[in-house]
């Protein structure tokens, strides 16, 4: 049996970017919050507890970043790398839900609408501008290899494209004296936000459930595998995601004949395996014929 953890590839370190982007958004609620109770603007107030719970959200990425890093042992012999996929889907539901609530503020406001201090709030919304921009950069990155990083890049662009529609939205008030106009930039920027995240939602929650990785197509590692020298059949093959960054794979290959070189056959499996789908945790386990007419899990995938 071949078994591979293949930590080859570590995984860029984030801690800082974690630490940068926590330290400027705390002090950004602080600022928004002061300005929103002394402007006695609801809408600074409101955003300010939003942007606490961005907060929430990017410590709560970097608790799951620093788990996954964690060692296996005897009582978790996977580690904790599934934290960083249940970190994901948190941050994905907590921003559909945000999003969700800011449509629903805005709908009501566009029946009521209300006047706004429209300099003051474009001046705190254009500083959240550059903080989330900022944050949003550091996770950049690791946005595409990594979807709890990815989560937490989603998290703060989308609040900055929220700060950068108050501003415009402050903008056109001035301008035109619409006061719709910041309910309807909200429900624009809400529904903006929503269609970006859906796919963070629906990943996360795929993989949660140990389903196949989006960039892997389980019907191509079986054809690869069936390609191996002696292999005449592959039964009880999986693969899923450990975390958000690495894929595992276990498989029963079937093999033509008894005198066939196993080691040489698991270490070009292995290889192959590395090279063309990126997986590096591999448990291989090679059978003779007539074992695989009688293996209990020889109906399986």
């Amino acid at each position: 049996m071949a078994h591979d953890h293949g930590y080859d590839h570590t995984p860029q370190n984030f801690g800082r970017a974690f630490a940068i982007g926590v330290t400027l958004n705390l002090g950004f609620v602080v600022v928004e919050a002061l300005y929103g109770w002394k402007t006695g603007s609801l809408a600074l107030l409101a955003d300010a507890a939003h942007n606490l719970s961005d907060v929430g959200g990017l410590l709560l990425a970097w608790a799951a970043f620093g788990a996954a890093q964690l060692h296996p042992n005897l009582r978790h012999s996977y580690g904790w790398r599934k934290g960083s996929i249940l970190a994901s889907f948190v941050n994905a539901v907590v921003l559909l839900v945000a999003m969700g609530y800011l449509a629903w503020e805005a709908i009501e406001r566009l029946q009521i609408p209300s006047p706004v201090s429209a300099v003051t709030v474009m001046v705190v919304a254009g500083i959240g501008v550059v903080i989330n921009s900022i944050t949003a950069w550091l996770f950049l990155a690791g946005s595409k290899g990594d979807l709890n990083i990815r989560g937490a890049f989603l998290h703060m662009a989308a609040d900055a494209l929220v700060s950068l529609g108050v501003v415009l939205a402050g903008a056109l008030y001035i301008w035109q004296g619409w006061s719709w106009i910041d309910p309807a930039m909200s429900l624009l920027i809400a529904l903006v936000v929503v269609v970006g995240t859906w796919s963070l939602f629906r990943r996360s929650l795929h993989l949660l459930f140990d389903g196949v990785p989006d960039d892997i197509d389980l019907a191509d590692v079986q054809e690869a595998l069936l390609e191996l020298p002696g292999v005449t059949s592959v039964h009880d093959l999986h693969v899923w995601a450990m975390s958000t960054r690495e894929n595992a794979i276990t498989a029963h290959l079937v093999l033509a004949a008894e005198e066939i070189d196993r080691d040489r056959l698991l270490a070009l499996a292995t290889e192959m395996l590395h090279d063309r789908f990126e997986i590096r945790h591999t448990v291989l386990q090679p059978e003779s014929e007539s074992y695989a007419a009688t293996c209990p899990t020889a109906c399986g995938c």
